[in-house]
């Protein structure tokens, strides 16, 4: 495998254009430009994606619409309430700030999200092991359209998900459906995010979200135009990853990390909430192979200057220490 080596730290986050990908020599090269990317900081713009603009214009509508709705209704498909933790989490119900003093809490996160997995009947075997991101989802009766429309955009993320993928394997040296097979009962989670201006009261670094790395494969992130994404490169600085109109910004998650034994990056990021006194909303997509599936170090990613830096492990016990390390407990096994 011919290796990448950043030359000095990303100061900014570069935008690739998947439209290249129109044939075979197209599809190399656009994965030369992952690999470079996922070299530097792990986070990549795409344009040329062919995701719908009206199909991203009503995911905001309806990401709007949902947390206008009083705060008893939401609390009505809190996520607690699910088996499969889908539905509403309230501002402060996670935290993601990863702190070097371990003795000090982290202060909650300013935001509240939304989550819904792969719709499934209830009779399915994985939503009756209620297996975290497969069926259980809640809707909100206020809004009839809503669940059909995430069922839509479920389907068009895992769409653009597969293509990533596709590219991510050519970046690798691997054949383009290398990763298909991992991929063929996907978690994904659809979440939605409302980050309100940055209070006056606010903790000493509380922000709308801490600094921390994605859990899975693939994050797909949609974002308004009001901005605050930061990532932070191998200097340790932050750069801005501000909004570019019809794009997604595309970062790794640390099992992709494991899965490329520590070739590719899942790097730090942020969100600062702004003081414009506008809210800002998100949308990221986070799609990850099925919870069984054994992830062990690519073929070409172990060799003698560079030896296996992680054990094989399940999907899902990759998740569950994620999840337990920011809601203190672990969702349901796969057996």
């Amino acid at each position: 495998m011919h290796l990448y080596e950043p030359p000095k730290a990303a100061k900014t986050i570069p935008l690739i254009d998947l439209a290249r990908a129109a044939d075979a020599a197209g599809a190399q090269a656009v994965a030369w430009d992952i690999h470079r990317a996922c070299r530097e900081t792990g986070f990549f713009y795409i344009t040329g994606h062919g995701v719908p603009a009206a199909l991203m214009e009503r995911h905001f509508q309806f990401a709007k619409a949902f947390f206008d709705l009083p705060h008893e209704r939401k609390m009505a498909v809190h996520m607690k309430k699910s088996p499969t933790t889908a539905g509403y989490e309230p501002v402060g119900g996670q935290v993601l700030d990863s702190q070097d003093d371990k003795a000090k809490a982290a202060p909650p996160d300013l935001k509240e999200s939304f989550y819904s997995g792969m719709e499934l009947p209830d009779d399915h075997p994985w939503a009756i092991k209620h297996i975290r991101n497969f069926g259980h989802n809640q809707w909100p009766d206020e809004l009839p359209e809503f669940r059909a429309h995430m069922i839509d955009y479920w389907a068009e993320m895992r769409s653009l998900g597969d293509r990533l993928l596709a590219l991510l394997a050519l970046s690798l040296d691997l054949p383009a459906n290398w990763f298909g097979s991992f991929f063929d009962m996907p978690s994904g989670t659809a979440r939605l995010i409302k980050y309100p201006p940055q209070p006056e009261n606010a903790l000493f670094n509380q922000i709308g979200a801490g600094a921390h790395t994605d859990w899975g494969g693939v994050t797909i992130l949609a974002q308004d135009a009001t901005g605050g994404l930061e990532v932070r490169n191998a200097d340790g600085d932050w750069i801005e990853a501000p909004p570019i109109d019809g794009s997604f910004v595309i970062n790794l998650g640390d099992l992709m990390a494991r899965w490329t034994n520590g070739l590719y990056n899942s790097n730090f990021h942020r969100v600062k909430n702004n003081r414009s006194g506008h809210d800002r909303y998100s949308a990221p997509f986070f799609y990850s192979p099925r919870p069984d599936a054994v992830i062990d170090a690519v073929p070409g990613s172990i060799t003698a200057g560079h030896p296996r830096r992680f054990e094989a492990c399940t999907a899902y016990e990759h998740t569950a220490e994620m999840f337990r390390r920011s809601y203190g407990y672990a969702p349901k096994a796969v057996s």
